[in-house]
C-alpha cells in the first residue's frame, strides 16, 4: 500500500468511502488517511461534501494519526528541556502552536494560533486598550473570554487556537492567551504558578494585582492576599509572589492536557505526550 500522501482525486474517493461498513474498505481509507496531513479542513471547505455526524467522528478518529506524526517530526525543545527555554516566546508559542494543530479535529476550519492572537490584539487596540488593566477587562470582565466550567479536563483547553474560537479554556489556557496578546500590544502581563488554579499578575499605578482569568478577570491585591490573616498557607504566599517561567507554564499546560487526554481513553495520544514531556524534563524523546 503506498506510503506517499492521497492526492486530492484519492481524497474524495475516500471521503465518499467513509459510511462503507466493510471492513476490508474501512481498513485501507483509515491507512490512507493515516498518511495524510491530519488536517484536510482547508480542502473540504472547498469541497461539495455534506458529511454527517457519523462520517465526521470517523474522519476525525482517522486523521489523528498523521497529527501525531506532525507533532513528533516537528517537535524541538532546546537541549536542557523546558528550563533551556528561559524567555524564548517565540519558540515558546511555536511549541503552543504545533500542540493546537495536533489537538485540532482536521475538519472544522479556524485560524492558525498565531492568526487568532494577532486579530484578538487588534480587536482590543481598536476597542481603546492601552493598560494591562484595560485588555483585563476587555478579556475577562467583558465575558469575551470565559472558564471552562462545563468541562474542565477536556483536552481541547490545551489547544489555543480552539480556546480563542470557542472563547473558552481552563486557568492556564486563559492566562497564556492574556500574555501572549499582551506581548503583542507591548503589555506586561506575568504568570503565576498558584497550586491547582493558575493565575496572572499585572502592575495597576505600581502596585501588583493578581488576576483570575477562569473568575472573569477578578483581581485580587497581591498585599491582601499576603497578611498574616490571609487564608493562604505559607506556600501558596510563595508561589503568589513568583512568576511562573515558560517552561513551568509549558510543563503545566502538558501534564493539564495528559490528564484530559487519559480521561478521553486516547491511549496513542498519551503515548506521544508522554514522549514529549521526557523531553521537557531533558531527557529524550524517543522510547527506549
Amino acid at each position: 500500500m503506498p506510503s506517499t500522501a492521497p492526492a486530492p482525486e484519492e481524497l474524495s474517493a475516500l471521503i465518499r468511502l467513509l459510511d462503507d461498513e466493510t471492513p476490508e474498505v474501512r481498513s485501507r481509507v483509515s491507512a490512507r488517511l493515516a498518511n495524510s496531513s491530519g488536517d484536510l479542513s482547508e480542502w473540504l471547505s472547498t469541497q461539495a461534501i455534506r458529511l454527517g455526524k457519523p462520517e465526521i467522528s470517523l474522519l476525525v478518529e482517522m486523521l489523528r494519526p498523521g497529527r501525531r506524526k506532525n507533532l513528533a517530526r516537528e517537535w524541538v525543545v532546546p537541549s536542557g528541556g523546558a528550563a533551556a527555554l528561559a524567555e524564548d516566546w517565540d519558540s515558546f508559542e511555536a511549541l503552543l502552536r504545533m500542540l493546537s494543530d495536533f489537538l485540532h479535529d482536521g475538519v472544522t476550519l479556524r485560524q492558525p494560533l498565531s492568526d487568532a492572537l494577532d486579530l484578538l490584539a487588534e480587536e482590543a487596540a481598536e476597542n481603546g486598550v492601552i493598560t494591562e488593566d484595560d485588555l483585563r477587562m476587555h478579556l475577562f470582565e467583558s465575558g469575551r473570554l470565559k472558564g471552562n466550567a462545563v468541562d474542565f479536563q477536556d483536552p481541547r483547553n490545551s489547544d489555543l487556537a480552539w480556546c480563542v474560537a470557542e472563547c473558552c479554556s481552563n486557568p492556564i489556557g486563559l492566562c497564556l492567551i492574556y500574555m501572549l496578546v499582551a506581548r503583542r500590544m507591548d503589555l506586561e502581563v506575568e504568570g503565576v504558578n498558584f497550586p491547582g488554579h493558575f493565575l496572572c499578575r499585572i502592575h495597576h499605578d505600581g502596585i501588583p494585582w493578581i488576576v483570575d482569568c477562569f473568575d472573569a478577570g477578578r483581581t485580587h491585591p497581591q498585599a491582601i492576599l499576603l497578611q498574616a490573616d490571609s487564608e493562604l498557607n505559607r506556600l501558596q504566599k510563595r508561589q503568589i509572589q513568583g512568576s511562573a517561567d515558560i517552561g513551568s507554564m509549558l510543563v503545566r499546560l502538558m501534564n493539564n492536557l495528559l490528564v484530559g487526554l487519559e480521561r478521553d481513553g486516547r491511549d496513542e495520544d498519551v503515548s506521544l505526550i508522554r514522549r514529549l514531556q521526557r523531553t521537557l524534563s531533558g531527557e529524550p524523546g524517543e522510547d527506549e
